[in-house]
């Protein structure tokens, strides 16, 4: 595996955009609801294809609002758009964050587990040879790669 990472954060930097990210989530976070998964299920979906036509339908109730029906709140649904549009510019942001954070984040584990495991196998071989210290340390990574009982299928009787 490329090293293609060759660099840290400073922690002013890893502090400020904690503070930052923290400040956001402090921000939005009251305005949150939590859907279970069911709700995320149901709920019919907003696309880029839907929003033109409930677009329409707005400009189609202020200009012919004798079609809308008496349970309609037509500034609600103004106000849901509008509050639709607000947080998809911010889920695209966060989303390129994210994205940014992910790959990153798993280039770096990989690269570093790569290393360990090209040190283990050093090791490994250099206890072969009884190299002084090497057993011990052999023995004691080697407790990474043990499987647990709940990682084994269990047998039936």
């Amino acid at each position: 595996m490329d090293n293609k990472l060759n660099f840290t954060l400073s922690e002013p930097v890893v502090n400020e955009a904690t503070q930052l990210l923290n400040n956001v989530l402090t921000l939005l976070k009251p305005k949150f609801i939590a859907l279970s998964p069911a709700e995320r299920k149901t709920i019919p979906k907003m696309s880029d294809k839907t929003q033109p036509f409930v677009e329409k339908t707005i400009a189609y109730c202020d200009s012919m609002p004798q079609f809308v029906p008496p349970f309609m709140d037509v500034e609600a649904l103004k106000n849901d758009l509008k509050l639709y549009n607000q947080l998809v510019q911010l889920l695209r942001l966060t989303k390129q964050l994210c994205d940014g954070l992910d790959d990153t984040a798993m280039q770096a584990g990989g690269e570093c587990y790569v290393n360990a495991l090209n040190y283990y196998n050093s090791v490994k071989q250099a206890s072969r040879f009884d190299v002084q210290g090497a057993k011990a340390i052999t023995e004691d990574l080697s407790k990474r790669f043990v499987k647990s009982r709940t990682d084994e299928p269990a047998e039936h009787e």
